[in-house]
């Protein structure tokens, strides 16, 4: 049944499940190496530095804006009436700081069309400050009589007024100019040539104070239904180029520029596409069919259909990450001894350096060096893991077969975790020419690459589901490769949380470690 047929029923959900299904089952095609255009290269090379996301900005001004108004008056509480009962007086300018970030969201007050918008901004502020200290004017005498709070209350309001007003107008004018710079922005490229794509830029570029900066367009067509330069922006190369242009620069979206109706066309996109680490938009600004006002987001005014979206993102990274930092340093504390112990074992038997370095697939492809305790003799090393690690294989020492068993040679990863390489949690690294009987992971697995689309882990949902050690079979990379994509799709901190616990437990099964 097409898109157009039965209208009335139609829903979005039903159509973004029937796209990932289509592109998972359809496999990675982009196996191939693709060359850039010279025009596509130097595109590039401008967006290859990072970028502030907007909801990062927004997130560390909610941030900022919580803790200076609860300074300001714990200050005013303090300098009014003293250090005595110092536990109501932080109650009741936690209670205005609160009321006030709650009050600044509910008005949009830290949306980015809001904020750079000099006037807009600053009246919002300011009317949720008045509240804030208002309505703590109006209970706080009735649950916790306090005689100097109305000699408090308006010479700390009329401070925080003036600062936060000051502060939001500054704001709105850095926000201009960082955007005109580049430096805070969402990257995107448009997928599909021709008026398609005329049409879709003409209603971003009408946008007051559009945060998108269209990075170029990409198209397999040629002729007259897509040309050359369309809007003003040249078209860079095909598809199967847009995944190279896509790995090696930052970008944060991809916007097809079809209509709803060519589903076909869009499915054909998305087997190509949905390896990549970024939102993939449908525009539906030009379609006639309308879909429930839930299903969209916009662009300013430009509503868009949410294909898919990146995995991990904004703050849920910034969580990911202090995780990391935090555990693989209580790991590094607490087990010190052992990996002292265990380059003692490896230096002293065996002839060569302490740790291997390997060349691996990190996040979005990109080539890392993991770091890994030394198993195999120095001549019969493989850095290239083109030949598996078997059972009794001759080339691991007596302490590598051991350590590999008790996973003790992947201690060293933690310092690649603190170096930004590997994550505590997510799918496992393999070496850039990893292969089982002959022929690349990415040749028996379809949609193997989509693992990439997040940070590689220590440990992963893979290893404590049976599927740790010797990979000498399609079906067990491919139950791996199922697995790190059910990871992705169901991350959260405590699914990290539990996979990391576990993990001791489930490597004392050493049956397939080898």
């Amino acid at each position: 049944m097409s898109v157009m047929s039965n209208l009335e029923s139609l829903d979005v959900a039903k159509l973004r499940r029937k796209l990932r299904e289509t592109a998972e089952a359809a496999g990675d095609v982009t196996l191939a190496e693709t060359t850039l255009s010279p025009a596509a290269n130097r595109v590039a090379s401008q967006f290859r530095e990072t970028h502030k996301s907007p909801a990062m900005l927004i997130g560390q001004l909610g941030i900022f804006e919580f803790t200076l108004l609860l300074a300001l008056t714990i200050l005013g509480l303090v300098l009014t009436a003293g250090t005595d009962g110092i536990l109501p007086q932080l109650g009741i300018a936690a209670a205005i700081a609160f009321g006030y970030s709650l009050l600044s969201h509910m008005a949009d007050s830290y949306q980015i069309t809001t904020l750079r918008q000099p006037l807009r901004s600053v009246k919002r502020c300011i009317i949720a400050l008045v509240l804030s200290f208002a309505l703590a004017g109006i209970t706080t005498p009735v649950l916790a009589p306090t005689p100097f709070l109305m000699s408090w209350l308006p010479g700390t309001g009329l401070a925080a007024c003036l600062i936060f007003g000051l502060g939001r107008f500054a704001l709105a004018l850095a926000l201009k100019r960082w955007t005109r710079n580049g430096l805070i922005e969402r990257r995107a490229v448009i997928v599909g040539g021709g008026e398609p794509a005329k049409q879709l830029i003409r209603a971003l570029e009408q946008q007051e104070d559009n945060d998108i900066r269209i990075c170029g367009i990409f198209d397999d067509r040629g002729g007259d239904r897509s040309p050359n330069i369309v809007a003003g922006y040249p078209k860079l190369g095909t598809v199967a180029e847009l995944v190279e242009f896509a790995r090696g620069t930052r970008i944060d979206m991809l916007i097809i520029s079809l209509p709803i109706s060519a589903e076909d066309r869009i499915l054909q996109l998305l087997k190509k596409l949905w390896v990549l680490p970024v939102d993939i938009r449908l525009a539906a600004h030009a379609n006639n069919l309308r879909f429930r006002p839930r299903s969209y987001s916009h662009v300013g005014e430009v509503p868009m259909l949410d294909l898919m979206d990146k995995p991990i993102r904004d703050w849920d990274s910034v969580a990911k990450r202090a995780f990391d930092l935090f555990f693989a340093t209580l790991a590094i504390l607490l087990l010190w001894p052992v990996m002292v112990a265990t380059a003692l074992a490896v230096k002293f038997t065996s002839k060569g350096p302490v740790l291997f370095v390997q060349r691996r697939h990190g996040f979005n492809n990109e080539v890392i060096n993991v770091l890994k305790f030394r198993s195999m003799y120095t001549e019969m090393s493989d850095p290239t893991a083109k030949l598996a690690v078997t059972k009794n294989d001759p080339r691991v020492t007596p302490v590598g077969r051991f350590i590999r068993k008790t996973s003790l040679d992947e201690l060293p990863q933690l310092f690649n975790v603190l170096r930004g390489d590997l994550s505590l949690v997510g799918p496992r690294p393999h070496a850039v020419l990893a292969q089982t009987r002959d022929r690349l992971y990415g040749e028996i697995v379809e949609g193997y690459f989509a693992r990439h689309r997040v940070k590689p882990g220590v440990t992963g949902w893979a290893q404590i589901s049976g599927w740790r050690g010797e990979v000498d079979t399609d079906d067990k990379i491919k139950a791996r490769t199922a697995c790190d994509l059910y990871y992705i799709e169901n991350w959260s901190l405590l699914f990290d949380l539990k996979i990391l616990l576990l993990t001791p437990i489930r490597l004392m099964n050493t049956e397939n470690a080898y």
